[in-house]
């Protein structure tokens, strides 16, 4: 009888955990507050990990093993994500509404800090522009997106194809350009790599105004940039494809020129990612063609050179208990065209092609310890190229020859490989403590770099945490330099403060050294043809400044508003700024050399209101550049300003109406830009006259709308004010990349309509 009974309940015990492990469907359908559907939001089981997104009309459905409850999360781009527990026994259907995510004020950031916090936490002050802007500017490369933030100006090199940055004043040289916290290696003094990197694979932009040499070291005088690249979620793969055509001006075609590229700007791209547990992998490929303009050139000419770009991208990462490491490497392939004058002669011409290849290897990894101690660290090598292909074309027969003339032909490259690592130690609620080190080694050679130069550079750096009750928040900080070729600066100090002073209000002040060092090609870079006589100096030193900043910020509401208002006030005092000036032994030559003093100064005033709908954005700045003319003993008795003085307005307006529809209107102005220059009077005596690059306004116009099935359509207008040069009343000093004459600063008015596709599971 016994065993009959234990039978029995065996028996009993088995059907009723069958019963307990079956699979039944979930069902359920997502809605915003309006009641409309929400299509591709993320629902995911927190405790099983299974998960699926919702279909155009809302709905989902999900096989599950039966439990009793489940902690379930929904998510999706532009709403706020819920998490409920929910209990099988009583419902297997379900509906959930979202509510529309009142766009953040206070994000968390990376940059300068020894691990992700919000801005109002942050000692530095920081400027964010999130992925949702960038997409809705429809921009092609990182400066179609700063082009109209406060302190930014950018100047065009027509002769190379190329553009550089200036930041609060100081140019692109002093402007640290960062891909997920590691360096972008130039092959000079210009920061071409801004229009290198892939924008389509950005996920936010962070701006950090003000030297920053203790925690990256050179080049950090003005300021970081820090492009900050799209990780991974929750789902298990995702796919997206983006295809986006503009016109140049009134230019476009989908026939071949004569530079073998499209008129126009064509832009495609794909971009997928996958994850399983802890493994992560994620791919992009972007290929992007510019026709050029014609502008006011004639015949085979451009005004504005033809360009090719395809860059690549590959990510794997393997995320451990207490530890993350990724491996992520970034290609480049760029080609510019400058189509020559046609000799009416030989009925010839002479052209050139800027090849220009770079391979970015990085592996960074971060280790949670202990409760206290947290370690970062990165290595990364990269591999510059630069390729100038200079050939005669015969338009009797159409036959291409290389010429062999100076300077025609000719390879630089240019390598970085640096390793840092950083450990951030939670000592006590009072202190804590950063320290690292970073050592980098720079290479180059080509026939214009004297000989195989080489620079290595070894740096400690430690900056401890003061919290005083979290109203008082001091990070005082120094780096330790040594480098292989020049006198750096042996010790880099710095100080920030930031005080609450109330809910609302923060003040933070910021003392600091920078220095810069000078690069491989200021040193060594020899070039002399027709319309070059440039000439490297290898006894060049490391610039340095000393820099002060302030700012008062409040964060909170006014009304339904979300709120954000800065005034920011800085002084930067540099010394030994490196610039070109006349090689002494040749005055027909010109020679990098250390000037003896540059300053800038100013304040900028920002205001940012934000709905759940409606982000709008004001800005002002008004910068004063140093007037270096006053340091010429030449002129000590001619009257000139000691600053010269120059402001800025923005608006950013995005407003978002129902049915997924947004429109994006952004705008600046951009003053004059004062200088003196040097010249001789009637008599020949020394003097100077004060020129000025003119002001101008620029806008762009856009609408985004969501469609189902998981497409978005963006089209617009870009300069609306059909900038193409500015009025320069400087003369020419005779080199070959002078600015006198109109300055150019666009190809003009420019129509633009992408399509975007995601799918996800």
């Amino acid at each position: 009888m016994k065993y009959k009974s234990v039978v029995l309940l065996l028996l009993c015990l088995a059907a009723s955990w069958q019963v307990f492990a079956q699979e039944i469907i979930i069902e359920g359908k997502i809605i915003n507050t309006d009641g409309l559907p929400i299509e591709g939001a993320t629902i995911l089981l927190l405790k099983s990990g299974k998960g699926t997104v919702s279909k155009s009309d809302g709905n989902f459905s999900l096989q599950v093993t039966q439990k009793q409850t489940e902690q379930i999360r929904i998510s999706s781009v532009g709403y706020e994500t819920v998490e409920r527990t929910l209990d099988w026994r009583k419902k297997t259907k379900i509906e959930i509404t979202l509510k529309p995510s009142v766009k953040n004020l206070d994000e968390v950031v990376v940059t300068g800090q020894p691990q992700g916090q919000t801005l109002r936490n942050s000692v530095y002050q920081v400027r964010v522009i999130d992925r949702a802007r960038i997409e809705q500017r429809a921009a092609i490369n990182v400066m179609g997106v700063l082009n109209n933030e406060i302190g930014f100006r950018f100047s065009n090199d027509m002769a190379l194809g190329t553009t550089d940055i200036q930041l609060m004043g100081m140019s692109g040289r002093n402007v640290k350009i960062l891909l997920d916290g590691v360096p972008m290696l130039d092959r000079g003094d210009t920061r071409e790599s801004l229009n290198q990197i892939d924008i389509n694979s950005i996920e936010r932009i962070e701006i950090v105004e003000g030297p920053m040499s203790v925690n990256y070291g050179t080049d950090a005088l003005a300021g970081v940039i820090n492009i900050i690249t799209k990780k991974g979620n929750a789902n298990h793969w995702s796919l997206s494809a983006k295809v986006q055509e503009e016109t140049v001006a009134n230019e476009y075609s989908f026939s071949k020129n004569v530079g073998d590229v499209w008129n126009g700007v064509h832009l495609q791209s794909i971009i997928g990612t996958w994850q399983h547990k802890a493994l992560s992998f994620s791919a992009g490929l972007t290929n992007q063609s510019f026709g050029g303009w014609q502008g006011s050139s004639t015949g085979r000419n451009k005004e504005w050179l033809p360009k090719t770009q395809t860059l690549a991208n590959a990510k794997v990462g393997y995320r451990l208990k207490s530890a993350e490491f990724y491996y992520r490497l970034d290609g480049l392939d760029e080609d510019i065209v400058n189509l020559g004058t046609v000799n009416i002669n030989t009925n010839q011409a002479r052209d050139q092609r800027f090849l220009t290849t770079r391979l970015m290897h990085q592996f960074q990894g971060n280790w949670q310890a202990s409760a206290k101690l947290t370690v970062n660290f990165l290595a990364a090598y990269t591999d510059y190229q630069r390729k100038t292909q200079t050939s005669i074309l015969d338009l009797n027969t159409g036959k291409r020859t290389l010429s062999l003339g100076a300077g025609e032909q000719d390879i630089s490259k240019f390598n970085n490989a640096m390793t840092r690592a950083t450990a951030y130690y939670r000592w006590s609620k009072l202190l804590n403590i950063q320290a690292g080190f970073e050592i980098n080694a720079d290479r180059a050679s080509g026939a214009r770099i004297e000989g195989s130069p080489s620079i290595n550079d070894y740096a400690l750096f430690v900056a401890p945490e003061i919290n005083l009750d979290s109203v008082v928040l001091i990070r005082p900080g120094f780096r330790l330099i040594k480098n292989s070729v020049y006198a750096a600066p042996p010790l880099i100090p710095a100080l920030n403060v930031k005080l609450k002073l109330s809910q609302h209000w923060d003040w933070r002040l910021a003392y600091a050294q920078g220095f810069r060092a000078p690069a491989l090609r200021e040193l060594y870079f020899n070039f002399f043809d027709a319309s070059h006589s440039i000439k490297g100096n290898p006894n060049l030193k490391a610039e340095n400044s000393d820099s002060f900043n302030a700012s008062l910020t409040r964060i909170g509401n006014i009304g339904k508003f979300q709120h954000k208002s800065t005034v920011t006030g800085f002084y930067n005092d540099f010394k030994n700024l490196i610039s070109y000036g006349t090689d002494p032994t040749n005055p027909s030559v010109s020679q990098t050399i250390n000037i003896d003093r540059f300053k800038t100064t100013g304040f900028t005033i920002e205001q940012t209101l934000a709905t759940q709908k409606l982000r709008a954005s004001l800005g002002l700045s008004y910068i004063g550049r140093y007037n270096q003319l006053l340091s010429d003993e030449s002129l000590v008795n001619t009257a000139m300003e000691s600053f010269l003085w120059s402001p800025e307005v923005n608006t950013n307006v995005s407003y978002t109406l129902g049915l997924g529809t947004t429109l994006g209107l952004f705008y600046k102005f951009t003053g004059k830009q004062p200088a003196y220059q040097a010249t001789t009077d009637a008599q020949g005596n020394a003097t100077a006259k004060l020129t000025e690059i003119g002001s101008f306004h620029w806008a762009d116009f856009t609408i985004t709308q969501k469609l189902k099935h998981g497409f978005q359509l963006s089209v617009g207008v870009k300069n609306l004010a059909n900038v193409t040069r500015l009025n320069n009343t400087g003369t020419s000093s005779g080199s070959a990349h002078s600015t006198s004459g109109p300055v150019p600063m666009s190809y003009g008015r420019s129509y633009f309509a992408g399509i975007t596709y995601q799918i996800h599971q």
